[in-house]
């Protein structure tokens, strides 16, 4: 059985003849950009085993989320700009000179104190760059220049709000943020008066646009807007309380899937779908799913106790 690093080399090597003349024709055909939406997609995958605790799963998907940093490290070679061995050297170097409370003499006992730490060596390591030239014009350029626009939309918002808050621009208390979260929903229902009659209506029943109500471009607009400020605010509270918006959106999706598949099968058990079904019933029925749900997550205790 080769060891790790042989493993790693054997891996690399694959990727090379992939790439290869007389290799693959797709992934030859592959560039950075193409490959992208693959890196996303693997990242979420990883996710998803992490949240579901499948730990088989979760090997094979951090593979694929090691297949594009392999993918880009190889295209970047053909091109002579760097190669895996850049990306190991660096990774190597950034970890031994970010943890000197494990490689050196700095003292740090809490979670806290290490990342205090890590936050002054980022500066520290900007600031060499820019002295270096290598990045001149940075010292003209916004904090929040290093936060990605193409990243998930809510990833984007906590790290935007994050370096803000680190230059001193966040608020002084929790209550601050319900009182932010109070002001922009009064200016969404201001908002709403301006809403053709009979106002909003759900969508859900019947064809695709069937009976929706026209808007107003220019309401449309501010209605964006205000819920936009709406979310916002929301990871702003998500951060305040050290919670990854990302991830509990995803557990949250992953209750109300779960919750509305209970209420079909037990829907298709009387011959019947859920668009069959009145309101109040399927708010009946979703009931019964959280009473069920919370009753399998107490037995557990019970069993046990």
């Amino acid at each position: 059985m080769s060891n790790t690093g042989e493993r790693f080399e054997n891996a690399v090597a694959i990727m090379e003849r992939l790439r290869a003349p007389g290799g693959c024709p797709w992934d030859r055909e592959q560039t950075f950009d193409s490959i992208k939406p693959y890196t996303l997609e693997e990242t979420y995958e990883v996710l998803e085993a992490i949240d579901n605790r499948d730990w088989p799963e979760l090997a094979g998907e951090l593979g694929d989320l090691l297949l594009q940093v392999l993918f880009y490290a190889e295209m970047a070679k053909e091109q002579g700009s760097f190669s895996i061995d850049d990306v190991l050297d660096r990774l190597s170097s950034k970890l031994i000179h970010r943890h000197p409370h494990v490689f050196g003499d700095v003292k740090a006992d809490t979670s806290a104190e290490v990342k205090r730490n890590w936050e002054v060596l980022k500066v520290e390591e900007k600031r060499r760059r820019e002295a270096a030239g290598q990045q001149a014009e940075k010292e003209r350029r916004s904090i929040l220049a290093g936060v990605s626009s193409a990243a998930p939309a809510l990833l984007e918002a906590a790290k935007l709000s994050s370096r803000a808050a680190q230059a001193g621009f966040d608020w002084p208390n929790i209550e601050g943020l319900f009182e932010k979260l109070q002001e922009e929903t009064g200016e969404l229902r201001l908002h709403l008066n301006e809403f053709p009659a009979p106002g909003p209506r759900p969508q859900g029943r019947g064809m695709a646009g069937s009976g929706r109500t026209v808007i107003p471009e220019e309401l449309q607009a501010k209605l964006e807007e205000e819920v936009g400020d709406l979310f916002f605010v929301l990871v702003n509270i998500a951060r305040y309380l050290s919670v990854d918006g990302e991830s509990a959106l995803r557990k949250t999706n992953r209750k109300f899937r779960r919750r509305f598949e209970w209420m079909e099968e037990r829907l298709r058990e009387g011959g019947r779908s859920a668009d069959q079904a009145s309101m109040d019933e399927l708010e009946l029925l979703w009931q019964q799913a959280k009473a069920e749900e919370k009753r399998a997550h107490e037995s557990p205790r019970e069993e046990s106790a």
